[in-house]
């Protein structure tokens, strides 16, 4: 397919992850990427890899000039970018809210959610002036449900949400369409080691998931064939959000134990 065929893209942590799962999968369909990261080395090597569909751009996405600086290098390479993947992310301390720093907290917030904001101000004008274009926020399971341990990350997850449904609503009359993409567990470097064991009574599919299976949720969000959605919330969490697989009175062993016997 070439559901992207001279449409320039910008993929922010594009350099690894699902972020390169993201920039392959559209160079893939014909689209012109700009890999947006700060680990150059890896982006630098991607890009190589994609060939002249690519670019890859150095960007820290709390940095305003770094975005009208990628703007610009994107619209000089290629043409204004139509596409937007909000992707660049970091994960929370992992400490109980009365533990956490007032300095990690602005940390993630201003990575998670100033990021956010600062990529979709910076692409409006262009998509304005094309007539349309797709703004893609990669938000998290964590922006649907309440999440111990995590109130840094959650918070931003979920304010991604809210913003991504404020700004649908500004652009629509643009032909810019907004939305969220709420992943689970997914196989990438910033889980480590970690395996299928983590979804244990948790996950109704029982699995993590591939970067690849978000990918073709991003295509999809970010094509024409998802042309009637905007301000929506799409979901690929193997059922987390929905609810939780264990039983009433059923420890999570316990149902570890059941399933692995059946």
């Amino acid at each position: 397919m070439t559901r992207f065929e001279g449409k320039t893209v910008v993929v922010t942590g594009g350099a690894r992850g699902m972020g390169a799962a993201h920039s392959r999968g559209f160079v893939a369909e014909g689209a012109r990427v700009v890999i947006a990261d700060v680990l150059d080395a890896e982006g630098e090597e991607l890009a190589g890899e994609l060939g002249e569909a690519a670019l890859y751009r150095h960007l820290d996405v709390t940095d305003e000039q770094q975005w009208a600086e990628v703007v610009r290098a994107a619209t000089a390479a290629f043409s204004a970018p139509t596409v937007l993947v909000n992707n660049a992310g970091i994960g929370g301390s992992g400490t109980l809210v009365e533990d956490k720093t007032l300095a990690d907290w602005r940390k993630l917030l201003a990575v998670n959610l100033d990021g956010v904001f600062l990529g979709t101000r910076a692409v409006i004008p262009g998509m304005k002036a094309a007539g349309g274009g797709a703004i893609v926020n990669i938000s998290s399971f964590a922006g649907l449900i309440g999440t111990p341990n995590a109130a840094d990350y959650t918070t931003s997850k979920f304010a991604v949400r809210g913003f991504t449904k404020a700004v649908a609503m500004e652009v629509a009359p643009y032909g810019i369409r907004v939305n969220s993409v709420h992943p689970g567990y997914i196989r990438t470097p910033i889980l480590g080691p970690l395996g299928d064991e983590v979804v244990h009574g948790k996950v109704a599919l029982d699995r993590m998931a591939g970067p690849e299976e978000v990918t073709r949720m991003v295509l999809f969000v970010a094509s024409d064939d998802a042309s009637y959605s905007t301000g929506a919330e799409f979901v690929i969490d193997g059922g987390w959000s929905a609810g939780s697989t264990v039983g009433i009175g059923q420890t999570n062993a316990q149902y570890y134990q059941q399933n692995s016997e059946s």
